[in-house]
């Protein structure tokens, strides 16, 4: 089968720039009878109708068919419009809090942060997983939580220097090689942006739900709303926004300060029309306990830090119950 490379869309466009245009000019046009130019205008109409028609019967056909990941119930994705943001920690004490809400509960964990993953460091594993019977990698399991990342696969701070091609494979195996066992969430680290793996993932497997975390500060708030907007185009539920970093409390007098802005998130939840599932406090224990590995909802869990993240938890899990009961 013949490759459409850069070299032949080149020589196809160098083509089409030196043929001489089928229709006439407006000059030309002119002169002709009036019929003349409304014939040309509606075969521009039915071209132009054709043209999309065939668009969307190649895309279609060019779509993947989603396909549950093996042994998972529902896929909870965590998402930001940009980096810097507490994605990652949100997530990794989301995933916790699920758990600690309802200890019942089995919740796997999946950083799809391919360049910069950040799961080893914050759930405080390392090593290389092993492969199943099924020649399945096996997840790394702390604090109850089964694991999987690009960083249990490469060196600590080597760059992964990868083209798309091989960041979408790397994806594809993370999200069907891996042996999850029997889990009732899986949620996933997604990387900041909008590009080719949020597609990839969002176009390959049923997502119940997707949570967008942002801090109240404008111009992050301008990415989550392209965040959740593409959740949307792409008919994945978005279950609501988590401020992150909503207010900081001085350790010393006790005085709140919106260093980052007040209430951004929860106006912009108005704005799309999806519900603020909580606020979390910049506070220096979090950023503590995640740089150390141990996150504050299994390090600290009587504090109001780890409370912030289960009332969020509880919030994600009610919504979850409303769009799919």
């Amino acid at each position: 089968m013949a490759l459409f490379t850069y070299s032949r869309l080149s020589h196809l466009l160098r083509i089409y720039a030196n043929k001489p245009p089928v229709l006439r000019t407006a000059a030309e046009i002119t002169h002709g009878p009036p019929c003349c130019v409304q014939l040309v205008r509606c075969q521009r109409t039915m071209d132009s109708k054709a043209l999309q028609e065939r668009q969307k019967q190649h895309m279609a056909k060019g779509l993947p068919k989603q396909k549950p990941i093996t042994g998972v119930k529902r896929v909870i994705v965590v998402a930001s419009g940009k980096g810097g943001v507490g994605k990652s920690t949100t997530a990794v004490n989301l995933a916790l809090a699920v758990m600690a809400n309802d200890p019942s509960k089995s919740v796997g964990l999946l950083d799809a942060d391919v360049y910069g993953p950040s799961i080893p460091k914050l759930m405080n594993l390392k090593g290389n997983p092993e492969l199943s019977d099924n020649n399945l990698m096996i997840p790394l399991i702390n604090y109850g939580i089964p694991c999987m990342s690009m960083g249990f696969l490469v060196e600590d701070v080597a760059p992964i220097v990868w083209r798309g091609l091989m960041v979408m494979s790397a994806i594809d195996k993370l999200l069907r090689q891996v042996d999850w066992g029997s889990l009732d969430y899986l949620v996933v680290d997604m990387p900041p942006g909008t590009g080719d793996v949020q597609l990839s993932i969002t176009q390959n497997i049923p997502i119940a739900g997707a949570v967008i975390v942002s801090t109240p500060q404008d111009i992050a708030l301008l990415d989550a709303r392209r965040g959740a907007e593409m959740f949307k185009k792409v008919n994945v539920p978005v279950l609501g926004l988590v401020q992150n970093m909503s207010v900081f409390q001085c350790p010393n007098c006790n005085h709140q300060t919106h260093i980052f802005g007040s209430d951004g998130a929860r106006q912009l939840a108005d704005t799309l029309g999806v519900q603020l599932l909580g606020d979390i406090p910049l506070h220096l224990n979090i950023r503590e306990m995640s740089d150390r590995g141990k996150p504050v909802v299994v390090s600290s869990p009587d504090s109001p830090e780890a409370e912030a993240y289960r009332k969020v938890a509880s919030a994600v899990i009610q919504r979850l119950e409303e769009i799919n009961p």
